[in-house]
C-alpha cells in the first residue's frame, strides 16, 4: 500500500531512494500533466491485458508508484481513466482510416482503408484490444460499433458517387459501406492474434473478395496502389 502519497504535490518516504553513496535522494517529481500521461499509459496496458473488470485502481496506482487518491484526483476513478483511454484510441483509429482515403480509384481506396486499419492494429495493438471489448461506460465518440459506422460514412460518399456513375441505386451505398467496413474490421479482430498472413497479403485478399466477389476471386490477388507492405 502506498496511501502515504496523498497527491502529486506531496512527497513521502516512499518517494525516496538510496544513492550509491548511501545518502537518500528524492525522486524527480512529475508535473500533473506528466502524471496524467503516466496513468493513461499504465491503464491502457492493463485494460488491454485484463479488461475493464479485471483491472483495479489499486493495481493502476501501484504500477505508477502512487496512492489511489492520485488516480481519483486525475480521473475521478477507474471509469474516468478508461473513458479517456478509449476516446483517444477511437479518435486515433478514425483519423488513420479517414486520412488514408486519398486515392481516386475505388479499388485503391478500399486498399487504403484496409491498410489503415491493419496499420492501426499493428502499431496500436493494445488500443485495438481495448476497443473491441464491450465498453462499460459511455464514450464521447461512442462504442466500437459506432466508430465503424463513422468510418463507413466516409466510405459511403465515395460509393454513392461510384454507384451513380455505374447506374446503380445510390441509396444502397450506406448498406454496402457498412458491409465493406464491417468485413475489414472483423478480419482485423481475427488478425490481431493470428498475424498471418502478412499485412499486405491480408489487405490484398480483403480487396479481392470485396472487389470481385466470390464468383470472380483471383487465385493470387494483387495490390494496385503504392502500398505493397
Amino acid at each position: 500500500m502506498m496511501d502515504d502519497v496523498a497527491s502529486d504535490g506531496s512527497t513521502s518516504s516512499a518517494d525516496k531512494t538510496r544513492s550509491p553513496g548511501g545518502r537518500r535522494a528524492r525522486r524527480v517529481r512529475m508535473t500533473g500533466a506528466e502524471r496524467r500521461e503516466q496513468l493513461l499509459d499504465i491503464g491502457r496496458t492493463l485494460f488491454a491485458e485484463k479488461g475493464f473488470e479485471g483491472t483495479s485502481v489499486e493495481e493502476i496506482a501501484a504500477k505508477a508508484g502512487v496512492s489511489k487518491p492520485v488516480v481519483y484526483e486525475h480521473f475521478g476513478g477507474k471509469e474516468g481513466l478508461y473513458a479517456v483511454v478509449v476516446d483517444r484510441e477511437m479518435r486515433q483509429l478514425l483519423d488513420m482510416v479517414t486520412g488514408a482515403l486519398t486515392a481516386g480509384h475505388p479499388r485503391e481506396l478500399l486498399e487504403q482503408a484496409a491498410f489503415a486499419l491493419l496499420d492501426y492494429i499493428e502499431t496500436y495493438t493494445d488500443g485495438f484490444r481495448i476497443l473491441v471489448r464491450d465498453s462499460p461506460v459511455a464514450q464521447s465518440t461512442g462504442t466500437f460499433a459506432s466508430l465503424i459506422s463513422d468510418i463507413a460514412t466516409q466510405v459511403e460518399d465515395i460509393l454513392g458517387l461510384e454507384f451513380k456513375n455505374r447506374g446503380f441505386d445510390p441509396k444502397l451505398a450506406p448498406m454496402y459501406a457498412q458491409a465493406l467496413v464491417g468485413m475489414v474490421a472483423l478480419t482485423g479482430q481475427w488478425w490481431v492474434d493470428a498475424r498471418r498472413p502478412k499485412k499486405a497479403e491480408v489487405a490484398a485478399h480483403l480487396v479481392n473478395l470485396a472487389w470481385h466477389g466470390l464468383d470472380g476471386l483471383e487465385q493470387k490477388p494483387r495490390l494496385i496502389g503504392h502500398r505493397k507492405n
